[in-house]
């Protein structure tokens, strides 16, 4: 099962993500905890994207790009995966497309795009996370920016795959069980 994971930053998709991998069996590649892994151990692609990441910004295409095809290419990522936080904008939807072809992997199975949360319960869960987890890069400033990238890059994502007849969208406002219930139904129907 290969799926991607649509949404505004709070939306649960890591959450949601990570219950449906161990479900399924296969890797979750969310592509902001690997972001964050490599700032942490501030590899080359780490100190790049940091600068970005800090403003709450999205870190460039070929730096990203770089980073799924590393993990695409490996062994447990071969029999299936679940994309999260990529792709972010239509160019990495088209590469996403190239980098399988040339793997010779299977294209996805199905985008799920989580919806329906009010922005204010959006930035507040951001808010929570980044105490929880002494998160710097989400302060209110950076959460809000966040918002604003995402309208402005991630959204058309959503128009592109329900033209192309790829994408489930799922109520994300409604309580973390419920959520997974759904993801779980759909999945079964598509097996």
């Amino acid at each position: 099962m290969r799926l991607i994971f649509l949404g505004p930053p709070g939306a649960g998709k890591g959450t949601q993500a990570a219950i449906l991998a161990g479900f399924l069996e296969v890797p979750h590649l969310s592509t902001g905890d690997i972001l964050r892994q490599n700032v942490k151990q501030k590899t080359s692609l780490g100190v790049k994207a940091k600068s970005y990441m800090d403003k709450g910004e999205l870190v460039p295409d070929s730096l990203v790009l770089e980073m799924v095809e590393e993990k695409l290419a490996e062994k447990e990522a071969k029999e299936g995966w679940i994309l999260d936080g990529f792709p972010r904008n239509l160019y990495q939807a088209g590469a996403l497309d190239g980098l399988l072809l040339g793997m010779k992997q299977p294209e996805y199975d199905l985008v799920i795009s989580l919806d329906q949360v009010p922005e204010a319960v959006l930035v507040d869960r951001l808010a929570n996370r980044a105490r929880e987890q002494g998160r710097s890069d989400d302060t209110p400033e950076v959460l809000r920016n966040r918002l604003r990238v995402y309208h402005a890059e991630t959204e058309p994502l959503i128009q592109f795959y329900t033209n192309c007849l790829r994408l489930t969208p799922v109520n994300a406002f409604q309580p973390l069980e419920a959520v997974t219930e759904n993801l779980k139904k759909l999945i079964h129907e598509l097996k």
